[in-house]
């Protein structure tokens, strides 16, 4: 197979423009790049056809037409439309052009593009409502360059396109990126007249936005008459949003202020482009001044803090939605769902499945994928199975966040079982549902069925894999052991390795002491990232495992130099349905001093039990109580004192945390979930540690 993509839609769009820029150059000069009304003389009347005919008209007089018309708008699916239409070609109705387009118009609505344009190429007389219909259908359904090529065909057939055509055709050269066709085609429509009605003035301004072409968006804009200003909000709504769009929040923030007249759109638009700006102080403080607020608001307000990171605050204002009464929507649902997973907020979760279940609402492909995404990600990998068991409409996502679900936990039997049933369902792996089985594979020690998968992907499904496959054969093969096929794999990959690849390598390297392979690694990630302070960390823990210290401190001060910082670490605790978070060496939580206590206690404990503190894992060379104390403030250890504290016996723990979990932190779990008679569930950056009676699911390899 090639590997260069075919250059037939690029040449068809290419001929597309040259043909569209000589039918305008017919009657009219070359576009510029100004726009003024004023430089654009009106056309005169012509012999264009506006394609109107008598059966349009004729159609709401004839009682069977008018039965017809009635039956189409109320077709739910495409068989019921193909009777509807066999009916109309059997009494001969097929001339009337109000029938052929609502045919036109209901079949794109429901979707079915190609019998559309069967419709429309079967239809003698092809009128501006026919064309009108389909270019809308074809827009509407992300079909543009068909689109455009239509627009073409309409003007060879000399229909005179109109303010219901313009707005379509713009929106498919935006999205086809097509930044010259986009200035012709605002040359052809001063051309024609209709440069200042409402629909097609923010249609422009809009492509112009989509395009980034914020200079002409906001000539459009300043150009347009007070009428338009005064009347459409939308004109600023969209030109506002643009500004937000390429991060000139002052601009946008000039023009929301200038707002003649402010909808609830218009609040919703900027505080989502601030949201998607990070500035979450303004949208919070926008958020506040409205006077009145809808589910989008709420929604805005959700998605935007969960996108940066404040889950809390997230679950907080969506729990507060529901308090006002407002009844929130899919995309509030998955947000909030999103954000319960991302800080491990189980009781948070099982509140919205309530919701669901109490209002009785039906679980969509979106909303059950979500709460199983939530179930997986909160440690409850029983009752995302359940509800994914119970999902009657599964897509590709649903079963690859089942399969991801399985794997991050180290069920790799079940992951497995999971991608044959999605087989048998007759739907076919994606790229996503390869990498969650490459993970069940490589958690599990299951090196060669890895391998077979990653042959499989590409030979049998012809999926071209990416930087985040080959990583995790070079994790699969260095978790095993197998660290010279590990570099062989990557030396071989036909793109070159990144920090991650390279760190995969690192780690394990680390894990069974190869020194001399750890160094060579080491000298690739320093290269690709000299800032980095995994490479640093990891080849100074490497020294420390062994016992060279001089080589530790070396690597210690080549960190100073380099003003390289450790990234620390936290951990999610919720409590009562209080999320709680840690930090390495938190001594700011208010009830610190018994925090410690209790970790002293639980450390007193275990080592009873056998264990010991498992001072290799230090950073650098000190003395081994000064060690001991580092190891004790791990963010994990205080979650877990934390939680032994404030639950009661029986209580499941599960702590979320964004480092991968050291190995003093592992042992001491083991022997606190066989001390405590509790199971700690204890989610990482790579997987699930499920500890209980002194034993993890993981069996030590990790």
């Amino acid at each position: 197979m090639s590997k260069f993509p075919s250059t037939k839609p690029i040449l068809t769009i290419t001929v597309q423009m040259k043909s569209l820029r000589l039918l305008f150059e017919r009657n009219s000069s070359p576009a510029k790049t100004t726009f003024s009304s004023s430089k654009f003389k009106r056309p005169k009347p012509s012999s264009i056809s506006n394609g109107s005919d008598s059966s349009q008209s004729s159609s709401s007089h004839d009682p069977l037409k008018t039965h017809f018309s009635s039956l189409i708008k109320s077709t739910e699916t495409t068989l019921q439309l193909r009777q509807i239409h066999a009916q109309i070609l059997r009494r001969h109705l097929s001339s009337s052009a109000n029938l052929t387009t609502l045919l036109i118009s209901v079949s794109s609505s429901l979707k079915s593009i190609p019998y559309a344009l069967s419709i429309f190429n079967h239809s003698h007389h092809k009128s501006l409502f026919l064309f009108n219909a389909l270019i809308r259908g074809l827009t509407e359904n992300s079909h543009f360059q068909s689109s455009v090529s239509h627009f073409l065909l309409m003007l060879r057939h000399r229909v005179r396109p109109d303010q219901l055509t313009y707005p379509f055709v713009l929106k498919s050269v935006a999205g086809l990126g097509l930044r010259f066709l986009g200035l012709i085609l605002h040359g052809r429509i001063i051309k024609s007249g209709v440069e200042f009605d409402s629909f097609v003035r923010v249609s422009l301004v809009e492509m112009y936005v989509k395009l980034e072409e914020m200079g002409f968006a906001l000539q459009v804009f300043d150009e347009s008459p007070e009428r338009n200003k005064s009347e459409s909000i939308l004109l600023w709504n969209v030109l506002i949003n643009g500004y937000c769009k390429v991060g000139d929040l002052g601009k946008a923030m000039e023009l929301f202020e200038a707002m003649p007249e402010r909808n609830i759109g218009s609040w919703n638009s900027f505080i989502n482009g601030l949201m998607k700006n990070g500035d979450l102080n303004k949208a919070m403080q926008l958020f506040d001044e409205m006077k009145e607020k809808d589910v989008v608001s709420w929604t805005t307000i959700v998605n935007g803090l969960s996108q940066n990171g404040d889950h809390q605050k997230a679950l907080s204002m969506f729990f507060k939605m529901l308090e006002v009464g407002l009844r929130p929507n899919d995309l509030t649902l998955v947000s909030a769902l999103s954000a319960c997973a991302k800080i491990g907020a189980l009781e948070a979760g099982v509140r919205i499945h309530n919701y669901f279940v109490e209002n009785g609402l039906r679980l969509n492909k979106a909303t059950a994928t979500a709460l199983v995404d939530m179930y997986a990600k909160c440690g409850n990998i029983l009752s995302a199975s359940k509800v994914f068991e119970e999902t009657k409409e599964k897509d590709i996502r649903s079963w690859s966040v089942m399969i991801w679900g399985w794997a991050t936990h180290g069920f790799y039997g079940q992951a497995i079982r999971c991608f044959k049933k999605m087989m048998f369902s007759g739907i076919k792996p994606d790229a996503v549902v390869f990498l969650a089985l490459l993970t069940a594979c490589s958690h599990s020690g299951q090196v060669d069925l890895g391998l077979n998968f990653f042959d499989s992907m590409r030979f049998d499904y012809s999926i071209e894999p990416t930087m985040k496959h080959y990583t995790l054969v070079v994790d699969l093969l260095g978790r095993a052991g197998r660290l010279d096929e590990a570099m062989k794999f990557i030396q071989r990959m036909p793109i070159s390795p990144d920090f991650v690849a390279w760190g995969a390598l690192f780690c394990a390297c680390r894990a069974h002491k190869n020194i001399k392979m750890a160094e060579l690694v080491s000298e690739n990630l320093l290269q690709l990232e000299p800032k980095h302070p995994g490479s640093y960390v990891f080849l100074s823990n490497v020294y420390a495992a062994v016992g060279r210290w001089e080589d530790v401190e070396r690597v210690r001060m080549l960190m100073q130099n380099q003003a390289v910082g450790k990234d620390p670490g936290w951990s999610y605790i919720e409590v009562n349905g209080q999320v709680h978070s840690f930090v390495a060496g938190d001594h700011d939580h208010k009830r610190a001093r018994e925090i410690y206590l209790k970790l002293e206690e639980i450390v007193s404990g275990a080592r009873e039990q056998g264990y010991m503190p498992e001072t290799g894992w230090v950073l650098h060379n000190i003395e081994e109580e000064e060690k001991e104390d580092a190891l004790g403030s791990h963010s994990e250890k205080l979650a877990l004192a934390f939680a032994l504290m404030n639950t009661s016996p029986g209580t499941t723990i599960r702590i979320v945390k964004n480092l991968r979990v050291c190995g003093d932190c592992h042992s001491l779990m083991k022997c606190a979930s066989k001390m405590s008679q509790r199971e700690i569930i204890l989610r990482d950056i790579k997987r699930f540690h499920h500890f209980k009676y002194g034993v993890c699911s993981c069996g030590d390899y990790w």
